[in-house]
């Protein structure tokens, strides 16, 4: 009790939470199973009642459940998905009252003290949260109580879908596994003979503090209010949204984006507040018939500077259609990256103004050729020419240090193309792709092993050694000789 008023908590338990969200999609009027792999072995995960009635149970063994059950349906288990929908129904929940938290993993739990008047009482209201949610195709139970440790005892072990008692004596009759405990404890309590919460209360504490530890107690005290348990309620994601309306429509590309401006400014400013920002945005202009025309911007980088980000929205603002006029703007980041502060100062970034200047060239190019097709050579480490490097699109990738290699590689490469030549060193003149050629000066050799743990087969000839030569044409060749079949090859040329 605060303030004169007495705490009322409301626990939530959806029993079949993951099969009921899978037969709300598909209803299936036979025994139905989820399952899921533990310890390499498939077991039932969740199951439907008319399962239940089939004598199958959690955590029994598929291949078992089948045996039981020849026409048993069944499909795999999504916990993820089973998470995002318990969200869903927690969102739903607050519409009950603002303070309204997760219980394990299939339970919520909600705090309604002082907002029962609203729906005609705690009766009515537990009635209409009962109603909605078997309308909906789920199985719940509902607790009422003054602690939330009562609060779940109700649910979980009151016997009727929906238990609004209140009272100590209420709860004493029910068992100590009402206090959520382990299975063990619970069966050492009952095999000393305390088999109620009530048999629990009354046995002395030392000895119990003794044999299980100060964590029985605690359930039991903050179950009968001794001690006080907070209900958290989980905190909405921030919503990088904003809306433009516009007492008149408008059609100028220089109004869209006056527009366009102060959306952008509102945006970067959220973003800002959450140290995020924005590599995907999308404008909405929703014309005066209805009709919508998105504009979307894809970012070589994550961004929340509105001088950089306006303009890049230029191109497409200029070839959306206004049709009769343009009566609402709505501007969204879609994709969202944490972005940290930056410190300003006299001494400038690390990145500095010209990464800037890069990135925003990256994104005006990609909006015309998409942002994969905007590449960078990053190095790789390996010795073999071919995999000396990466191409990776440039907005997701960062420009690496310098290259570190000990001898100078061709800026061209291509597949190696054999040439007429004998002996360990370069020939004198060779013909190359119908050219006559002569060695001015050659540079090496340089010789590279294959990477034995790779099956290459353009390096099963064993290992290869490389010569910088220079034509007196003025063509810089790199050439390579194969000892173990001797050969001459043209891979690459340097500028």
């Amino acid at each position: 009790m605060f303030d004169g008023i007495t705490r009322r908590v409301v626990s939530m338990w959806f029993p079949r939470l993951a099969s009921d969200r899978v037969l709300r999609l598909r209803p299936i009027e036979a025994p139905f199973a989820l399952t899921l792999r533990r310890n390499n072995t498939e077991r039932i995960h969740c199951l439907n009642a008319r399962a239940e009635e089939m004598g199958l149970h959690r955590g029994m063994p598929f291949a078992d459940a089948r045996a039981f059950c020849p026409d048993l349906h069944s499909a795999p288990a999504h916990p993820a998905r089973d998470a995002r929908f318990l969200a869903m129904l927690r969102r739903w929940a607050t519409r009950y009252c603002p303070w309204v938290g997760f219980e394990a993993e299939d339970g919520l739990v909600l705090d309604i003290t002082g907002s029962a008047h609203l729906f005609g009482g705690e009766t009515a209201m537990l009635g209409d949260m009962h109603a909605r949610l078997t309308r909906a195709g789920l199985t719940v139970r509902l607790g009422l109580g003054a602690t939330r440790g009562a609060a779940w005892a109700f649910a979980h072990f009151g016997g009727t879908a929906v238990h609004a008692g209140a009272d100590r004596d209420a709860l004493g009759r029910l068992p100590v596994a009402a206090l959520r405990l382990e299975a063990e404890t619970v069966t050492a309590l009952e095999r000393l003979g305390l088999r109620t919460i009530a048999d629990l209360a009354a046995a002395p504490r030392a000895p119990v503090t003794r044999r299980f530890g100060p964590g029985v107690l605690m359930r039991l005290d903050q179950a009968l209010g001794a001690l006080p348990e907070q209900i958290t309620p989980e905190t909405e994601p921030p919503h990088y949204g904003v809306r433009l309306t516009l007492p008149e429509p408008i059609g100028l590309v220089g109004d869209v984006m006056a527009g366009a401006g102060r959306l952008v400014e509102r945006l970067c400013a959220r973003l800002k507040e959450n140290a995020a920002g924005a590599r995907v945005l999308c404008l909405t202009l929703r014309r005066v018939d209805q009709a919508s025309q998105q504009v979307e911007l894809r970012l070589a980088s994550a961004m929340r500077d509105p001088a950089r980000i306006l303009p890049l929205f230029e191109r497409g603002v200029g070839a959306a259609d206004a049709g009769f006029g343009i009566d609402q703007m709505r501007l969204e980041a879609t994709v969202i990256e944490p972005l940290a502060p930056e410190q300003l100062g006299a001494v400038p970034s690390r990145k500095g103004a010209g990464g800037d200047r890069l990135e925003d060239l990256i994104t005006r190019i990609g909006t015309r050729i998409g942002l994969e097709n905007v590449r960078r050579f990053l190095p790789a480490d390996s010795h073999i020419p071919e995999r000396g490097f990466l191409v990776a699109p440039a907005a997701w990738s960062r420009p690496e240090g310098a290259w570190t290699l000990l001898r100078p590689r061709p800026p061209i490469l291509f597949r190696p193309e054999p040439i007429a030549g004998t002996g360990p060193r370069p020939p004198g003149q060779f013909r190359w792709r119908r050219m006559s050629f002569e060695t001015a000066m050659a540079t090496g050799p340089e010789r590279i092993a294959p990477e034995w743990w790779l099956d290459d087969e353009g390096w099963r000839t064993g290992v290869r050694d490389y010569w910088h030569v220079q034509t007196r044409q003025g063509r810089r060749l790199w050439l390579f000789h194969t000892p173990q079949a001797p050969g001459w090859f043209v891979q690459g040329e340097f500028a």
